[in-house]
């Protein structure tokens, strides 16, 4: 009986732990209005019509820049930091209503969050989106976030693109 009781609750955390790092990762495939996009594939959405659109079409229509502003160590954490800035050139005719940006496990950020994520908000799946104060990014305009991870300029964060929608 004790063996089955320990059985059952060593189950039960293996469950949940993998249910949260399943959480964190990129959902594939990704919802696109009516459509799924696979891998290699972004949803775009321009006045309300959704399409899943080749990555490589989406140089035209926008790139994510990163540039390293800074890197340092702290003594008192024994970790090293860098703190990125990201221009996002919105190369359309038209205004970005949003953007989605992917991130994964290269997207460490120095704790807390809050105060080392800015002009970007992050869910709780990792995505960045434009915060509230930001309804846009004008067409032929940019627009800079940045954020500071753990590590050195040699461990970036992977940003892609996953979903674009357009006024």
């Amino acid at each position: 009986m004790r063996f089955t009781a320990i059985l059952c609750a060593l189950l039960l955390t293996v469950a949940l732990a993998s249910a949260e790092v399943e959480h964190r990762r990129p959902t594939l495939p990704y919802q696109c209005g009516p459509y799924s996009c696979q891998v290699g594939e972004i949803c775009k959405i321009v006045a309300g019509q959704c399409r899943c659109v080749p990555t490589q079409q989406l140089v035209q229509d926008v790139t994510l820049t990163q540039k390293v502003i800074g890197t340092w160590y702290d003594g008192t954490t024994r970790k090293n930091y860098t703190q990125y800035d990201v221009v996002i050139q919105n190369n359309m005719n038209r205004n970005i209503k949003n953007i989605v940006i992917d991130t994964d496990a290269t997207f460490k950020l120095r704790q807390p969050v809050s105060a080392n994520l800015w002009n970007m908000v992050k869910l709780s799946n990792g995505d960045l989106v434009l915060p509230s104060v930001q309804p846009s990014i004008n067409a032929h305009a940019s627009y800079t976030f940045g954020f500071i991870l753990e590590g050195t300029p040699a461990t970036p964060a992977h940003l892609a693109v996953k979903a674009i929608v357009y006024e």
